[in-house]
């Protein structure tokens, strides 16, 4: 396999209750998914748990991702950057690449982008994941090749909420009209996202971070209070209906 002996020391000092055959045998998967022996290495220093799997079941989940679209340097990518991609359920991501399919209607190679992009959406409430493509398509008019492009799902779902209504508020966005218009000139996604919090306050949103930060305070009571009238709305919803329930039964 090419393992130094400083290497072969190091591999056998991870994970040390493993069987050595199952331990090689995962080690020569990830050799042939073309990763290097130091590579192969820092893998499995981040991920000891893949060296108690079969070498079926790393193999097993680089064809799923190649089903997905992964060339070999997109699974080199993976495996380095996030090992856990390999032991995670495999319904998991099925169900994410179903929800960016069926609910986002992303294309394949859009799905096998935003993974490599952003492998950490795998790990994320899928209500978060639909409500961001929700927030940039429907609230910001953005499309999906944009969408994908900008790394939207890089950022937390709070922080593009915050910043895209702080400047909203402050006639610098605008929602656009069904004819894609707008009587503003909107920022990109990208750099809205990708800018620093001092780049984007400053030069952005041309504002001071004590008002971004009062900002905040009270989008996020807003939002409180929106969701308690919510939560209340839906209560009353279900006493009227059972009390209708109770009246037919007596009649």
């Amino acid at each position: 396999m090419g393992l130094r002996p400083a290497q072969i020391i190091h591999l056998f000092s991870l994970q040390p209750y493993a069987p050595p055959q199952l331990r090689l045998a995962v080690v020569s998967e990830l050799l042939l998914l073309g990763l290097s022996t130091d590579a192969t290495l820092n893998v499995l220093q981040k991920s000891p748990e893949l060296l108690g799997m079969s070498s079926k079941h790393i193999k097993d989940r680089a064809d799923l991702l190649r089903r997905l679209a992964f060339k070999e340097v997109g699974l080199n990518h993976m495996a380095v950057h996030f090992p856990r991609i390999f032991t995670l359920p495999q319904k998991r991501i099925e169900v994410i690449e179903n929800l960016l399919k069926e609910k986002c209607l992303f294309s394949v190679q859009q799905i096998s982008k935003i993974l490599q992009t952003c492998p950490n959406i795998l790990l994320e409430e899928l209500g978060d994941v639909e409500y961001k493509f929700q927030f940039a398509y429907f609230r910001m008019g953005i499309k999906h090749r944009e969408i994908v492009n900008s790394g939207l799902f890089q950022a937390s779902l709070a922080e593009i909420k915050n910043r895209v209504i702080f400047l909203e508020r402050l006639g610098l966005f605008q929602t656009p009209d069904k004819k894609g218009q707008t009587q503003v000139v909107n920022p990109k996604l990208k750099s809205i996202i990708r800018a620093s919090e001092s780049d984007f306050i400053e030069k952005m949103a041309c504002s001071s971070l004590e008002e971004y930060n009062i900002f905040k305070k009270l989008l996020a009571r807003e939002e409180e209070r929106r969701r308690k009238e919510e939560e209340a709305a839906e209560k009353n919803d279900l006493s009227d209906s059972e009390s209708d329930g109770e009246g037919s039964d007596s009649d």
